[in-house]
């Protein structure tokens, strides 16, 4: 075997075994703390509901070890196992043209591994959410939401990895960089598109209604410097019993989304300060910086693959018999992920210092009492852990956990009073 081989079978040990080790923590720590609320928390979670959230959590846990598992075992087939020599057998004898194979086995072996996936998914949403009183889906929505992605996959995917493809055969030894810029600018087509084409195909987007609360978000929106395409309600109640909001798209095309289950939960205070927050992550330009971030990550990536491209051993010791520019790609994709897990803790890093600081934000244009109060329940009603083992949350968590990240909510409430 090429010595590159044993670095990807290292990797590959390396990277589950990390995965494993810190959901292994997670469970333990969530259990040692689940007969207790935390004292922060004694007058706002009952115990009833914080032994819901340690139950849920520890499920999701296990279930997310079967899930790596499973990718590490599909993984280690379509690469070393010769998995994707057995897709491109199947499209080769039709003697299309090589770009428009290359689309065929790419989409192909995602189809498979998406197929592969589909129980756990059919589990997670009508097992384990049906359990814990989350799930609102049906299987007919479920059928319809997989038929749409699959859809849009094949709409939007193939036009686009058929000009990588195109590009990275027809441009020369910098095709890399080409290959960069378009990718690029399909991400911010589609950061502009999202919210007016691609989200209503599976929500109902409807303007916020309540008068009374639209005056105090307006009257929010002014004092911020703010102007979007107006505050939205989104049918979330649809398919999950969890709330959230989220603020999206770019440029003209800018929206604030509630999901109805928030809107039902939270009190006018509370979802000006819920609002705020999201605010506070336009106002300091964090999906800008992200945008940026995951653009230089994204252009290092390239620059790699531009070279692994032409060395023959990256085929042959990751098990493709016949190099081509799409089983590069596709290799490269598949193969990333294990050598870039150490990437995770330091981008959830980032991501959490943008949540204080959208934290930061709200406390200076909302109420932050109210601020604390909306994320108790919000904690309470999506059954998330208030006790995460720290390692796996340092891991894995794009936001503080809850404690932390109310303590600081708090000293913004002592420094005012102050």
């Amino acid at each position: 075997m090429h010595i590159f081989t044993y670095i990807f079978l290292v990797a590959v040990i390396i990277a589950y075994s990390i995965q494993f080790w810190l959901s292994r923590r997670q469970v333990d720590h969530v259990r040692a703390h689940r007969n207790a609320v935390p004292d922060a928390f004694k007058e706002t979670i009952s115990l009833e509901a914080h032994q819901k959230a340690a139950d849920y959590t520890i499920a999701k846990s296990r279930l997310g070890k079967i899930e790596s598992a499973l990718d590490c075992i599909v993984l280690l087939y379509f690469t070393l196992g010769g998995g994707i020599n057995v897709i491109t057998g199947l499209w080769t004898p039709f003697g299309m043209p090589s770009v428009l194979t290359g689309i065929c086995v790419i989409m192909t072996v995602f189809l498979v591994i998406h197929i592969i996936d589909l129980p756990l998914s059919l589990y997670k949403t009508f097992v384990l959410e049906q359990q814990y009183g989350f799930n609102r889906s049906t299987p007919r929505q479920f059928l319809v939401d997989e038929a749409l992605e699959l859809l849009l996959g094949l709409i939007i995917g193939a036009p686009l990895l058929a000009l990588i493809l195109w590009v990275m055969e027809s441009t020369g030894s910098w095709w890399w960089l080409l290959a960069w810029a378009i990718l690029v600018g399909f991400s911010l087509l589609m950061s502009w598109i999202f919210p007016t084409l691609i989200a209503p195909l599976f929500n109902k987007f409807t303007p916020l209604a309540d008068e009374q609360l639209n005056k105090r978000i307006h009257s929010l929106l002014e004092r911020c410097g703010f102007r979007s395409k107006g505050v939205f309600v989104m049918d979330g109640s649809r398919r999950s019993g969890h709330g959230n909001a989220y603020f999206t798209g770019i440029g003209s095309h800018k929206r604030i989304v509630f999901f109805d289950t928030l809107i039902e939960s939270l009190e006018y205070e509370e979802l000006e300060a819920v609002l705020a927050h999201e605010l506070g992550h336009f106002k300091r330009r964090h999906v800008t910086k992200m945008l940026v971030a995951t653009s230089l990550m994204s252009l290092a990536g390239f620059a790699i693959l531009g070279w692994l491209a032409e060395q023959s051993w990256f085929y042959s010791s990751l098990g493709v018999a016949e190099p081509s520019r799409a089983a590069a790609l596709l290799l490269f994709i598949l193969v990333a992920p294990v050598f870039t897990v150490f990437l995770q803790p330091i981008i959830a890093a980032f991501q959490r210092k943008h949540e204080f600081e959208a934290d930061d934000f709200a406390s200076a244009f909302a109420n932050p009492a109210a601020m604390i109060s909306a994320l108790v329940k919000l904690y309470r009603d999506n059954a998330s852990t208030l006790t995460p083992d720290p390692l796996f949350s340092a891991f894995h968590y794009s936001h503080p956990p809850a404690a932390i990240r109310i303590a600081n909510l708090s000293k913004k409430i002592d420094a005012a009073a102050s």
